[in-house]
């Protein structure tokens, strides 16, 4: 299929055109004829599979035709973090290039003043981050009573983030009668229980529910000592120092981590910057912007980033710390492969954090292959990674559904062979009283 069968207009797909796509990804294909319809939607599809484009390409449709009126915007899209709302408005440009429709994007660390002024010029697309969305409500300072189609992305991620109360107070300031649609790179019960109190009677669309990771990624995991962690992230992007346009998205656990993490590259001749909760938008964008036009080599990132980041061709993401929820593993290494592209996420398991790395392997049901080009490789740490793989291979045998036993009166040939046999077992006869 193609995008000029999905039913979207000229002008749409000449935009899309120019950005060089000719066929849809699966959930653009099964989700871009259900919005044009205005049916509401819950999309579920992994990282990378270009959700985003799934409901920007239609809504720029929907409001080909239409005026905004001042302080009431005719959609709505809520998005848990700055850098995913960044990425959102980045596509209503790109893809609503050819359309004259007007959009704010209200995040944390910009002025509100001049978010305000743009609002009560009047938005076609309201992009926003929970916190900032609730504050101008409750203040009176915009009217969501006018909003058409309202869009919750990444769900599970608003979920993590503590941002379910702000939703719904949110909503309560929404018409009932709207197109609602919900994106979610996983599926559970919470978000389950989200989505009634959302969207109406919705088409479900789930993509490759069973495979949690995106299959293109080369995933590898190195075994080390902790004091060897730095000397091999080192040696890591050395090794790949000579690959054109090289980048690499390097996770860890704390803020002051990522920033003491960056410098020290830096000292060691590897171009890096951090993006983390502490610095200014400003900041977090001028560092991102950098990773993208490749003045730098690699982002040193906390988990702020891990669904904020859509870098073309981002060739390595290393989980420098292991998180502390496995699905975020997930999210992480969804940073590269994207838009069928090739991916390699390496992942750093010391002695301190086997048990890290045993969930993430039990959530990806899989084991991640080792990674063997260095020299400081700890074969203890290997072992005990080892151990814990082989109780999971037992615990899963367990679970494995167990033949029926067959009693010796029920035992026949007709059983064996299909057909009608003379008994193997006969029941012995009760003797009479």
């Amino acid at each position: 299929m193609k995008f000029s069968d999905l039913g979207l207009n000229e002008n749409t797909l000449k935009a899309v055109a120019d950005v060089g796509y000719t066929e849809p990804t699966p959930i653009q294909e099964k989700a871009i004829p259900e919005i044009l319809k205005r049916n509401d939607v819950m999309g579920i599809a992994q990282t990378g599979t270009g959700k985003t484009a799934a409901f920007t390409l239609p809504m720029i449709d929907i409001l080909a035709n239409g005026r905004a009126k001042a302080l009431m915007p005719r959609t709505l899209i809520l998005s848990p973090t700055r850098e995913l709302a960044t990425q959102i408005a980045e596509c209503f440009q790109k893809y609503g290039k050819y359309q004259k429709l007007s959009m704010a994007l209200l995040i944390g660390g910009e002025s509100m003043v001049e978010q305000q002024k743009i609002l009560s010029r009047g938005v076609d697309v309201l992009i926003a981050t929970p916190g900032r969305m609730l504050d101008l409500c409750e203040r009176g300072r915009i009217l969501l009573r006018d909003v058409r189609v309202f869009v919750l992305d990444e769900a599970d991620r608003m979920l993590d983030m503590g941002f379910l109360p702000d939703i719904r107070r949110i909503c309560s300031h929404l018409p009932n009668k709207r197109q609602s649609l919900l994106f979610s790179a996983t599926l559970s019960p919470e978000i389950e229980h989200l989505a009634r109190a959302i969207v109406n009677n919705p088409l479900k669309i789930t993509i490759s529910p069973d495979k949690p990771t995106v299959e293109k990624i080369d995933q590898k995991a190195a075994m080390l000592e902790s004091t060897n962690k730095y000397n091999f992230l080192l040696e890591l992007l050395n090794s790949k120092a000579d690959t054109k346009d090289f980048l690499a998205l390097v996770f860890c656990r704390t803020k002051h981590g990522a920033s003491k993490l960056a410098k020290r590259l830096n000292k060691d001749g590897i171009k890096a910057d951090a993006i983390h909760g502490d610095k200014t938008q400003s900041a977090r964008q001028k560092a991102l912007d950098k990773f993208k036009n490749r003045a730098i080599t690699a982002l040193v990132a906390t988990d702020i980033a891990a669904r904020g980041i859509d870098v073309k061709n981002m060739n390595l993401v290393v989980n420098y710390d292991l998180p502390d929820e496995p699905e975020t593993y997930v999210h992480r290494i969804g940073r590269t492969a994207r838009a069928e592209a090739d991916g390699e996420a390496v992942s750093i398991c010391t002695r301190d954090n086997v048990k890290d790395f045993y969930a993430v392997e039990k959530f990806i049901r899989q084991n991640i292959p080792l990674y063997k080009d260095t020299q400081y490789h700890s074969e203890s740490v290997f072992e005990d990674v080892q151990k814990m793989r082989a109780l999971r291979a037992k615990a899963d045998a367990k679970r494995q559904p167990q033949p029926k036993r067959v009693k010796d009166k029920d035992f026949s040939a007709e059983s064996l062979y299909g057909e009608r046999r003379p008994t193997v077992f006969l029941e012995r006869e009760q003797p009479k009283n």
